[in-house]
């Protein structure tokens, strides 16, 4: 671990305001991640909020789709048409759903400290931050691992001077990974899943 996330880790801990997460600092078990992804009301991490969360466990070469986590958040707008064309989750099928602090509190007993897998990392990680600030008083503070990062490393060190497409169906097709339907939160995590764990183990 860098001198600079130890440092981060333990501002963190001085300003975390539930007790009962301390053990997101612990060291993560050996082998372990957990592939997360969201489907939200669109893409402005500012102003749109989550309607669904996916997270699938890896322990070693194994990803544990039995013992997947699939959530249904209720947003306090309802979701928009342009996003219920990209993900089907109207406002009947959220309304239902469970408020954001009972979703984060899911979320982070679920995860605990193993580090975040994902594709298009960064986003997801945003809008988890956005129920996390209020609810910890931080954001996430596992590792983060982003999938096409890794799969350009695997392209780069096979070519240095190839064009590399990091496009997510791109990715699947060229490491021959199944393709599932997308914009559905546990779909979407268990593809980045599947990517992690084959690339993880060719390094």
């Amino acid at each position: 671990m860098s001198l600079l996330r130890r440092l981060q880790g333990l501002w963190w801990r001085r300003r975390l305001l539930r007790s009962e997460f301390r053990h997101l600092f612990d060291e993560p078990p050996d082998g372990e991640w957990v592939a997360v992804d969201c489907e939200t009301t669109g893409l402005d991490t500012a102003r749109d909020e989550i309607v669904s969360i996916g997270a699938v466990p890896i322990r070693g070469q194994q990803i544990l789709t039995s013992k997947r986590l699939e959530l249904l958040v209720r947003p306090t707008l309802a979701p928009s048409a342009s996003s219920i064309r990209i993900h089907h989750l109207r406002e009947m099928d959220v309304q239902g759903g469970l408020a954001p602090d009972e979703a984060i509190h899911r979320f982070l007993e679920f995860v605990g400290p193993r580090p975040l897998v994902g594709y298009y990392l960064e986003f997801d990680v945003a809008m988890l931050d956005r129920l996390a600030r209020p609810y910890l008083g931080i954001p996430l503070p596992q590792r983060k691992i982003e999938v096409s990062a890794l799969y350009y490393d695997y392209k780069y060190r096979q070519n240095p001077d190839a064009s590399i497409d990091l496009r997510f169906a791109t990715i699947l097709k060229d490491l021959d990974l199944p393709r599932r339907e997308e914009h559905d939160a546990f779909n979407d995590a268990l593809m980045a899943a599947q990517v992690f764990v084959k690339l993880h183990h060719q390094r």
